[in-house]
């Protein structure tokens, strides 16, 4: 039998908060965390671009130093959205042998293994740390957060580029369905602002280069969208069947009804430009999610701002819900965030969440003259969800045609 699968905590730092509920304020609010970096890399490397979404609140400051020495900032952001989601939740009583973590990270411990590396380079290999490999590993989020808590039911890694913390909650669903853990915490995090992907993304003119005006960059569905802009930081949800969370007296935010994860097979960069791998993965949440098209109130857009991804999410969503798209109001976080990268689809996750739980769908900004080619129902303010039963769902695609969509109902 289908269970219901319910999200029982939340966490999150990002360019906007240090928290979760800071981050939905100021996104609410039509804040900005994108802002020029605070440091001589475009001077040093010459970059076309010197700014990107930087966390609001380092990860350091928040944890013990001697743990935070011991973590790549990937896994610094991944405990301190973990740490927060579990406090939120209640620190559920469950046994560690049912407390699973499904995690997921893009790129992993980037900064560790390039400072390693220059390391080596300059100073010879017995300067290089003995931790270097542990702290780099794409799997080290996932471990630091099973560690903290103690989750000895499993401790999994998704990394599917931008797909990927959706994919993980995705999973989690799954795994809860399987009855193969009680409470699972399930996110991502990235920390991959550094000279190297900034000219890597440059180089493949995916990157806004708009440096006179950092905070309005990030513009989806904006005529003038030029690229997207780099973020960095994390995002944590428990999630409990509702049997178990009712028994435990928790509060509930909302279900997630279901998740659906596709391949494109098309293109190591490109979307498939007839959206046949990403409407599919639409589909299969909301079969998951035993939802029709009809039931669908919010769309979280994946929408990175560039030309060409904006326009091949818009005819993937085409292909599900015809015409009737127009008129579902959609939001395009990524405008206030930038592009997490791996952490994004968690991060959007949350704000879906929350719109269906607050029966708000949070504006997006910097859209000063809509795409006509993109008719959406889109606003630089707040659109009220109205009353009765709220669905959403939050859509994510990746490098490597990796495509992933979670479906979220409210909880009456």
């Amino acid at each position: 039998m289908t269970k219901k699968i319910v999200v029982t905590g939340i966490g999150a730092t990002t360019p906007l908060g240090g928290t979760a509920e800071e981050s939905w304020q100021a996104l609410l609010a039509g804040e900005s965390g994108v802002r020029a970096l605070d440091n001589d890399w475009a001077e040093q490397y010459g970059l076309a671009v010197d700014f990107a979404g930087t966390a609001k609140v380092d990860p350091a400051e928040v944890l013990e130093r001697p743990v935070a020495k011991r973590l790549d900032p990937s896994s610094r952001f991944a405990l301190v959205a973990a740490m927060e989601a579990w406090a939120d939740a209640g620190a559920p009583e469950v046994p560690s042998e049912r407390l699973g973590v499904d995690w997921a990270t893009g790129i992993g411990g980037l900064w560790t293994l390039l400072d390693a590396w220059d390391t080596l380079r300059e100073k010879g290999p017995r300067r290089v740390m003995p931790l270097t490999v542990p702290m780099l590993m794409p799997n080290a989020p996932a471990a630091a957060v099973s560690m903290h808590l103690e989750a000895r039911a499993f401790a999994r890694t998704v990394a599917s580029a931008c797909a990927s913390s959706t994919e993980s909650i995705a999973n989690a669903y799954e795994h809860l369905q399987l009855g193969l853990a009680d409470v699972v915490i399930a996110g991502g995090a990235e920390a991959a602002i550094h000279p190297i992907t900034l000219a890597s993304f440059n180089s493949a003119q995916a990157l806004s280069k708009r440096t006179e005006s950092p905070e309005t960059a990030s513009r989806p569905y904006n005529v003038d969208r030029d690229g997207f802009v780099m973020g960095e930081g994390a995002g944590a949800l428990v999630l409990e069947t509702e049997e178990h969370a009712l028994a435990r007296g928790a509060r509930i935010y909302a279900e997630v009804a279901g998740g659906g994860v596709t391949a494109d097979s098309y293109h190591i960069t490109a979307n498939d430009p007839e959206g046949r791998g990403a409407s599919r993965a639409v589909k299969l949440a909301l079969s998951q999610a035993g939802a029709s098209v009809d039931d669908v109130t919010h769309i979280n857009a994946h929408a990175t701002s560039t030309p060409v991804g904006d326009i091949a999410e818009y005819t993937a969503l085409r292909k599900v819900f015809g015409e009737r798209v127009d008129r579902i109001p959609v939001s395009a976080t990524k405008a206030a965030t930038g592009h997490l990268l791996g952490g994004t689809g968690a991060i959007e996750a949350i704000f879906a969440v929350l719109a269906v739980h607050h029966r708000i769908a949070p504006p997006t900004i910097n859209l000063t003259e809509q795409d006509p080619e993109i008719p959406l129902t889109v606003s630089g303010e707040p659109q009220p969800l109205g009353e009765g039963p709220q669905l959403a769902i939050s859509n994510s695609f990746g490098f490597g045609g990796h495509n992933a969509v979670i479906a979220i109902r409210s909880h009456d």
